[in-house]
Parts: C-alpha cells; structure tokens; sequence
C-alpha cells in the first residue's frame, strides 16, 4: 500500500504503525476523520454507526485476527440487539465501535469443522454453536446474553426441525457428539442431547416453548402461517359486519346457482370447459373422451357444492375439521386416484415462490388455526379465515383451492348467507388478493375481494340456466382476465 496516497486505503480502516504518518496528514487535511479507537475512515458524511454496519466484518477481522464467530453471534449470524458481536479471541476486553460492541472470550480456537469467514475470522460450525449456546451465561447491566436462552434454542431447533426434517436434527447431535470433548463441551452436549430427543419424541424432558410442547406431542405446526392467520383474524374482527342473506330460491335456481360455483372454481384452477360442455358432463354425465379426469373434477365439485345437507356442516372441532376436509376431499378428487383422494399430502408442495406448510405439519396448523378460526363472530369471517387456512396450509396434493372454497360458502350455507363465487373475470383480483396476505402479510384485500364477490353473488337474480349466463355475460363474468384488463373492464353488479 503506497504510503504517501488515501487512495489506496479502504472506506474505513484499522490505523497500524506503518500508516500513522499518512493517517495524521489526512485527518489534519481534512481528509479523514477518527471515528473509533484505531479507527478512521474517508467518508466524511455519512453517520459512523453506518460506515461501520457495511464494512462489519473486515472490521471485527482488523480488530481481533484469528477470532472465532461464537455463540449468539454463530447462531443469529448478525450483532445482537445492542450491538453485541461474540468471539473466541486471544484478548478479553471489549472493543467499541460506533454502534457495535466486540466482545471476546477465551476458548478454544479454531477447529476443523470451523468454517473459514472473512478474513482471518472463522465461524463456529453448527454443532459447535448449538453447544456453546447451551452454556448459561448471566447478562450484564442492559447488556443482551453472551448465549441464548433455553427458549431461543428450543425455538431454533424446531425451525432446524420443520425445515430440514428429523434427520437434520439428528446429524447435529451426532456432529456434536463428536467435537463436545475437544472443546470441553461435554455438560452442554449432555443437555443438548435431552432436548433433542424431547423434541424428537423419543424421550423425556421439560420443555418451555409451545413449539417444542407441540413438536414433544407429535403436534407440530407452523409459527409463520398462525402469525399469517392471526393477522387476518384481526383484521376480520376489525371489520364492520356484513350480513347477506340467501334469497328464497326454487330448485331450478338453486342448481343454476350451485352449476356456475362449481364451473368457475374449476376454471379458476385451469380446468377451462365452455358452459355449454359443462352443463353437458353436469346434467346429462357426457364425460368427454380426451379429458375425462377434467370432467371429474367438474362433477366432483358440482356433487359437493350441489349437496345443501353436506354444505349445512361446519366443524365444532379440529378433529372434525380434517374428517370434513379429507371426506369432501375424497369427493372432489374421486376421478383422481393418484391424487390421493381424502388423504393429507405426503410431500412438500408449492406454487412459484411460495412453498406450503410441511406435510408433517399440516395437522397441527390446522388444529392451532382452528382455535383462532372459534373466536371469529360473523359467518362471513368464518368464512374468509377458513378459505383462507386452508388455501395457504395446502394440504392436499392437488385441489387445494377448489376444496378452500368449498370449504369457505359450507361456512356461509350453514348460516343461510349468500355464497362467494369467483367468476372468470375476477381471478386475477383473487389470487392477488391472497398472495397480498400470503408475501406481504396485508389481509385487506383478501377481505374486500370476498365481500365484492359475495355481494355480486347476492346481485344476481339465479334462475334458469341459459337466462342466467346471459345475464352473467353482461356483467362481464366470463372475460379473460387479462383482456378485461387491457381493456379496462371490471366485474360489475348486474342493473336492476
């Protein structure tokens, strides 16, 4: 590095001996400012708390060469909430920096299974960080632990769990099996050893989370999607309660109204039919030669949706709930045989960026999801959460969404409510909707949307088939979304 020239040196550094002389001329220039102890940088605007946060840890290496990322800090793999950084180092006192505190220990250095990081730092492997983390360490003053809590922990560990599966917890406690004697780990791989089989199931351990408690119960579930739920039930308690009743309707509008349910929550899904082939595999059972699973779907969905004495049923518990969902389900997906109809997904599905609930997770979301959908007052709440739940747990391996909606109008038939129908049109609106709550966790389109549908649904006066998709016609219900929105059309109530 050119002793006599800044341009060579960093946005913020570690002054040494052989810079001093070069050092002392910037800062009496005007080029450089000290902002720590050793510790000058060349930007002369910026706040020194954020100067320091973006070159971290090339700092935290100038500072303690040879340390070893440990325990909080090898787990969260960030500063703590007060700024904390945690190392193994050969030094003891605290080093401040603008909004950062490093604070070493002694210990064992590096081993094999440390990982090499930035500079001449090394990070905890995994093993080695969860056993450090088992040692108790008492906070000082307004000072975060040196180590997490036994909740953290077990909170970590089921997150590990749900992620990864048993067998990932597994190879942690034989990871740290093996290194505990070499770095005097011996007590904390004990314990870490009971808390794992507690989580596991296979042994007996006090818990403290109600995570682990769940996992311990052969109950897990999944924390992201019950904060997800929980948002929108707020959101539903918070909303002014709408009541629509059903009209008085004959049978020829009843099934009018019960045929177009079930033909647009399949063209939702892509099972596209014109009405008129529809109609054809509903009334008269023509099942089309060259797509006959799509013409099951379309039945299985009419004979469920059809069906006011099956619809009339709501779950009084969580156990009822998955017997109602796996019976419908059966229903629905009967011309699907390896879809497995009426069983729970055995593996992880998804669609895009957005991957659902573990199936080994699936009942204990539901049942935990279903104690927030008790506190709910209104049916049209009930509703929108059950749709909801059932939509972002997913779990089925395929009809997911058609058997949420189902789901969601048993809620509003139950209560002599008007039905939520989703016409072509309006897809796009839907499925927006729910990926506004499920990506950016903003429940109030998801509510808005449904209300909008239920209250065309109202809007419609169902009557003899072909009447009927004229009218719907008018209203626009048919339109490619897309198109309708190129063309700036909207999904409107049908005039008076």
């Amino acid at each position: 590095m050119p002793r006599n020239s800044l341009d060579a040196l960093p946005e913020v550094f570690v002054s040494t001996t052989d810079l001093s002389g070069l050092v002392s001329r910037g800062v009496r220039q005007g080029q450089l400012r000290q902002i720590g102890s050793k510790l000058y940088t060349k930007n002369l605007d910026d706040a020194p708390e954020q100067i320091v946060r973006r070159q971290l840890w090339p700092l935290v290496a100038a500072y303690v060469p040879g340390a070893v990322i440990a325990d909080r800090t090898a787990i969260e793999n960030a500063p703590a909430a007060d700024g904390s950084i945690f190392v193994i180092a050969d030094r003891k006192r605290d080093i401040e920096l603008p909004g950062i505190t490093i604070r070493p220990r002694r210990g064992p250095g590096p081993t094999d299974d440390d990982k090499p990081f930035i500079g001449d730092l090394f990070l905890s492997s995994t093993a080695r960080a969860y056993l450090d983390n088992m040692a108790v360490s008492r906070r000082r003053g307004g000072e975060v632990s040196r180590t997490l809590s036994r909740e953290e922990v077990e909170t970590r560990l089921d997150d590990l769990i749900r992620r990864n599966g048993d067998e990932a917890a597994n190879r942690l406690r034989d990871e740290a099996r093996r290194i505990a004697p070499a770095i005097g780990r011996e007590a904390e791989f004990a314990a870490l050893d009971k808390l794992i089989g507690a989580l596991l199931g296979t042994r007996e351990e006090p818990l403290q989370t109600d995570r682990a408690q769940a996992r311990h119960a052969g109950a897990p579930y999944d924390p992201g999607r019950l904060d997800l739920f929980d948002r929108l039930r707020r959101e539903l308690r918070d909303t002014a309660p709408v009541t629509r009743l059903a009209r008085e309707r004959d049978t020829e509008g009843r099934t009018t109204l019960a045929f177009f349910e079930a033909y647009f929550s399949n063209f939702i899904e892509g099972t596209e039919f014109e009405v008129s082939e529809a109609a054809d595999i509903v009334f008269d059972n023509v099942i089309p030669r060259d797509r006959p699973a799509d013409a099951h779907d379309i039945l299985g969905t009419w004979r469920l949706v059809s069906d006011r004495t099956e619809l009339s049923r709501t779950p009084r518990d969580a156990g009822q709930l998955s017997d109602l969902l796996k019976r419908r389900h059966a229903t629905l997906m009967a011309g699907r045989p390896d879809k497995d109809p009426g069983t729970f997904k055995r593996a992880a599905n998804r669609a895009g960026q957005t991957v659902f609930v573990d199936p080994a997770h699936v009942e204990g979301t539901l049942a935990r999801g279903f104690d927030l959908y008790r506190s709910l007052e209104t049916p049209f709440a009930r509703a929108v959460f059950m749709m909801f739940m059932i939509s972002e747990t997913h779990p089925f391996a395929d009809g997911n969404g058609r058997i949420a909606r189902i789901m969601m109008n048993a809620e509003l038939l139950a209560a002599g409510e008007e039905r939520v129908i989703i016409p072509t049109i309006y897809r796009s609106n839907y499925l927006s909707a729910l990926k506004a709550l499920s990506n950016v966790q903003n429940p109030t389109p998801l509510v808005r949307t449904l209300d909008f549908a239920q209250r065309w649904v109202a809007a419609v006066p169902w009557g003899e088939l072909n009447a009927t998709r004229t009218l719907l016609t008018a209203t626009h219900a048919f339109m490619d979304p897309a198109e309708a929105d190129d063309q700036g059309i909207r999904l409107k109530l049908p005039e008076a």
